[in-house]
């Protein structure tokens, strides 16, 4: 589908709101042509010693026909704009479903400040195309042709010298165009850099404080504030240089009539009742060619936001062409010589990786940071997809399941706990949405979060605060800990779920986690080895390869990576 096709299938829903907008439009239009007329007439009638009753009349009739337009113009504005904002509140509901399928790779390569840009500003700038778009090209059109033919027939030599100026006013938009085009792309990358420093300080503005780098974080904000200064100078120098240069083209022209139809009637070719009104509807002639001549402005911006707009809805959705759905697994896990690599990266995390994990079984994969044990965690429930290899679960590629089945089998503990803005409530039940008040309970205890909830004012209803702003690290990951519980995973991923905590809560939710992993097939990321002693196999891991495999004694019992991170742990406990 051409854009201008997918750009016009959004009226569709609005078909009787949008009919409604063109007739008042039209109505507008025709309004617009009539005063002209109707102020002739008057004008004439004066001029030749008329009745005053026709002078009252024809003003009544042109204050009746004001207040009928006054109503067209509050309908254009207010429906028409409700029109606009129902269209962009479709677009924003559909880029945010398509957002919520794009895969890890998408998100890795794009700021959260620029897709907020995208789903805000450049949605508005569509909104307003949408909404003005149409009703301008279709009132300015046709009041340009109207008053054309009307001011033809008043004095064809003065219109001539009026439609020679159309192509000077479309010229200066065109000496003007390129350079305004170029200014306000710059303007909106410049805005979507600001966007994106806002959320990243606002977002950490917590460390910033802890590290009193307040005016560093001022600094590289104005670095983007003062590019978009610069961008928007450039804008609206641009838009300086047409307006004010279209509005002399105006200005000379009025001079021009002025001047011309002086003689005319110095001449005796035209009566003053006549010029009078010619003068009068000069601007019915102009306003729709600057009207048109902005449209062409807005059409670029809007064109500029729905093709940004586009880009992401056509961006490569994560692919979930699996056919096979899991009822229930066991948990054997298999990777069959699996290579991997990022693609901003030219080197493979994984190197040809093969491991075997059994049914309830707890695995730990260690080894020195970067090595590709978080790597493992995020191919199994495939946020990304393998190069070559194969990795199975009960003996069924994960290849070939659908991306939900597999997913709703695995849980994940990671050691930067998200929570959403809300109450614990909200983010326990994130494990399971329609979970019971005893299922709800149950995990809670489960996690050890029971005493806690308990000195709460409104308990598990509490609010904690953006990304849980309120609460300590232990109380995060005892809460995540409570939502895995409520999914009730086949497997489950722990990766570094307590490095980040001291040794008395580490006790607590290590507790907590040693009641979650019974009866699962786990895989445990882990810095602290101590807390992986009891694991039925070991997995170190270093350069993308399987350098070691066995148990902690196993691996004790020989000279390699372990024993040496282990001793060296040790020394420093």
């Amino acid at each position: 589908m051409s854009p201008l096709k997918r750009f016009i299938s959004y009226y569709k829903p609005h078909k009787l709101l949008f009919t409604l907008d063109m007739v008042a439009s039209f109505l507008v239009a025709i309004i617009g042509i009539g005063y002209p007329i109707i102020t002739r007439r008057m004008l004439n009638n004066i001029g030749s010693g008329g009745e005053i009753t026709l002078t009252l009349i024809l003003g009544a009739i042109l204050l009746g026909i004001y207040l009928i337009r006054w109503g067209l113009r509050y309908f254009i504005q207010y429906y028409g704009h409700i029109m606009g904002i129902r269209m962009q509140a479709q677009m924003r509901s559909e880029l945010f479903n398509k957002i919520e399928k794009l895969p890890y790779t998408f998100f890795d390569e794009h700021e959260t400040g620029k897709i907020m840009t995208r789903m805000t500003n450049d949605l508005f700038e569509v909104a307003e195309l949408a909404h003005h778009g149409p009703e301008n090209i279709f009132i300015a059109s046709f009041t340009l042709i109207g008053a054309t033919v009307y001011l033809s027939y008043i004095r064809w030599e003065l219109a001539l010298m009026l439609i020679a100026m159309v192509p000077l006013l479309f010229g200066v938009s065109f000496l003007f165009r390129k350079k305004m085009k170029n200014a306000f792309k710059e303007a909106r990358q410049a805005q979507a850099s600001i966007n994106a420093s806002i959320e990243s300080s606002i977002t950490g503005v917590r460390v910033t404080k802890a590290y009193t780098n307040e005016d560093k974080e001022a600094e590289k904000f104005e670095v983007s504030n003062k590019k978009f200064v610069v961008a928007r100078n450039s804008a609206l120098k641009a838009m300086a240089g047409y307006f004010s240069t279209s509005q002399f083209v105006t200005d000379a022209f009025n001079v021009a009539i002025l001047v011309v139809g002086g003689i005319f009637i110095a001449l005796g070719k035209l009566e003053f009742a006549d010029y009078s009104a010619f003068l009068i509807s000069v601007n019915l002639f102009v306003a729709p060619i600057n009207q048109l001549v902005s449209f062409m402005e807005q059409y670029r911006e809007g064109v500029s936001g729905f093709t940004r707009f586009v880009e992401i809805m056509d961006a490569e959705e994560e692919h979930d062409d699996g056919t096979y759905a899991f009822d229930s697994i066991e948990g054997n896990i298999s990777f069959k010589n699996v290579t991997f690599k990022y693609e901003a990266s030219n080197e493979d995390v994984l190197n040809n990786v093969s491991l075997d994990i059994k049914p309830g079984e707890k695995v730990a994969l260690v080894g020195p940071t970067g090595g590709g044990k978080t790597t493992i965690c995020h191919l199994l429930p495939r946020f990304y997809e393998i190069e070559n290899g194969e990795i199975t679960i009960d003996g069924h590629n994960i290849k070939e399941s659908t991306l939900k089945s597999l997913r709703s089998h695995i849980g994940i503990v990671q050691q930067d706990v998200f929570l959403f803005a809300g109450t614990i409530r909200d983010n326990v039940t994130y494990g399971k949405l329609d979970a019971t008040e005893d299922e709800i309970n149950e995990a809670i205890k489960k996690a050890r979060l029971d005493e806690f909830v308990s000195t709460l004012p409104n308990g598990i209803d509490t609010e904690i605060g953006e990304r849980g702003v309120k609460l300590s690290g232990g109380q995060k990951q005892r809460i995540s800990i409570a939502r895995v519980f409520l999914k009730n995973p086949s497997i489950l991923i722990l990766d570094e779920a307590t490095s980040a905590l001291d040794n008395s809560t580490e006790f607590l939710i290590q507790q907590a986690l040693d009641e979650l992993c019974k009866g699962r097939t786990t895989i445990c990321v882990a810095h602290r080895l101590s807390t992986i002693k009891n694991a039925s196999k070991i997995f170190v891991i270093s350069g993308g390869n399987i350098v070691e495999s066995g148990s902690h004694e196993d691996l004790i019992s020989h000279e390699g990576i372990y024993k040496s991170l282990y001793e060296l742990q040790f020394r420093e406990d």
